[in-house]
């Protein structure tokens, strides 16, 4: 991770779970962290235990509603004004709602569309044109994706949201693609989760479902998926990790239920 000291990375969704942990190892290792989410008081908490901690990297909170790409774009300008720009941009925000594909709310798929898939994409787009027009050629965008996003469980709850995450796999592919078209060393990663104990679960499912779930399921921490993040982005200058697929390892006598729960999910 040497060679990241003191390079600006975006972590999107920075404020719990999988994001704060990202942020706040990226700055343990000397990285200048613009974190964003809509609460950005929990952010701005995490910065100063980092400062404490006497971490070599800053975290910048930024305070930003992902659903809106007029603050997107307003964010990237700031990271520009203030940072020059981006070198690493991490697509960690994410969400699900509870929605049936016979009976679901528009809205909540709307809502899950937004976040999933249109502010990843378009946080790329701005990545790669910060990127671009600074000559950097060595930077990176990994985007927080989900084993949803490769095989369809059969939680009927889970289906939209699982379609979101499959965008996800052939955005990641697509991007790598058009990557490779502009003759950049830009890479391209998806991190693919199983179930990880995170505030996400308990938000996207009925709550009396949610410690079924965990008793069901060995899970993994966030920790572990920041582990991931800094496993990638220390791969060697000419290696290429397109997808990681991170699952917690059952108990030799775990047996699933035959209905997996709705929580297989990334965030």
């Amino acid at each position: 991770m040497d060679r990241w000291r003191g390079r600006v990375a975006l972590v999107t969704g920075a404020s719990v779970g999988i994001g704060a942990a990202v942020a706040v190892e990226l700055v343990r290792h000397g990285m200048k962290v613009v974190g964003c989410a809509r609460d950005v008081a929990k952010i701005q908490k995490l910065a100063a235990e980092c400062q404490s901690a006497g971490h070599p990297g800053v975290l910048v909170p930024f305070k930003c509603d992902l659903t809106k790409e007029e603050e997107i774009l307003s964010m990237f300008a700031a990271i520009k004004e203030q940072q020059k720009g981006v070198d690493v941009c991490i697509n960690n925000a994410g969400l699900g709602h509870p929605e049936r594909l016979l009976n679901g709310k528009t809205g909540s798929w709307k809502n899950i569309i937004d976040v999933n898939v249109l502010a990843l994409s378009i946080c790329t787009r701005e990545a790669y044109q910060s990127m671009k027009e600074r000559n950097v050629d060595d930077g990176h965008i990994i985007n927080i994706n989900s084993i949803c996003g490769h095989q369809v469980i059969p939680v009927a709850e889970a289906h939209f949201y699982t379609a979101s995450k499959y965008a996800v796999t052939a955005l990641t592919e697509g991007l790598r693609q058009e990557l490779r078209a502009e003759n950049t060393h830009i890479r391209a990663t998806s991190i693919s989760p199983g179930l990880v104990v995170t505030e996400f679960v308990s938000r996207a499912n009925n709550p009396d479902q949610v410690a079924g779930i965990y008793a069901a399921y060995k899970s993994l921490q966030a920790k572990d998926l920041a582990s991931a993040v800094t496993y990638v982005l220390s791969a060697p200058p000419h290696v290429q990790i397109g997808e990681l697929l991170l699952e917690a390892i059952q108990e030799a006598a775990f047996v699933a239920p035959a209905t997996p729960g709705p929580g297989l999910s990334s965030h």
